[in-house]
């Protein structure tokens, strides 16, 4: 191991891509509040349609800004777009960030995969690639590992 984990707890998350989603929704909501607000022949319950629509849209960027990986001293949390999951150290075998991946990738020892969202090369490459390589180093302290068998 040649890199120095991060200092628990740690929050892995797309920052630059969650203030993107965040600020798109804030003006989506905004825009179509405000046109539903502006029109003149528009009744009362065309306008909270209007909010409504500008509300759900908001909601659905802010359910895809959510998505983090949280590494604590009990293990790993993965929080995706509509799940989150808690994983002990000893379950994570190996974590998987290959080039034109979306995101991180975390081999579990009952022979899964699961995307780590939280963690993706979008809009900050080498930020994601730099997160992966301390979540993998955090994961290769922690989680304990078979010895290897004896040559005799």
């Amino acid at each position: 191991m040649s890199e120095t984990p991060p200092a628990l707890p740690v929050t892995f998350r797309p920052g630059r891509t969650r203030a993107i989603l965040l600020t798109a929704g804030i003006a989506i909501f905004v825009v179509i509040s405000g046109i539903g607000l502006l029109l003149e022949k528009v009744g009362p319950g065309e306008r909270l349609t209007f909010v409504l629509t500008g509300a759900l849209t908001f909601w659905v960027l802010a359910q895809l800004a959510r998505v983090k990986v949280v590494a604590d001293e009990s293990g790993v949390t993965v929080v995706n777009i509509a799940s989150s999951r808690k994983l002990d150290w000893a379950e994570i075998v190996q974590v998987n960030l290959r080039q034109g991946d979306p995101w991180v990738f975390l081999n579990l020892t009952d022979g899964t995969s699961l995307p780590a969202l939280g963690i993706q090369p979008g809009v900050a490459k080498q930020r994601a690639i730099a997160d992966a390589r301390a979540l993998r180093t955090l994961v290769e302290q922690r989680a304990p590992r078979d010895p290897e068998p004896s040559q005799g």
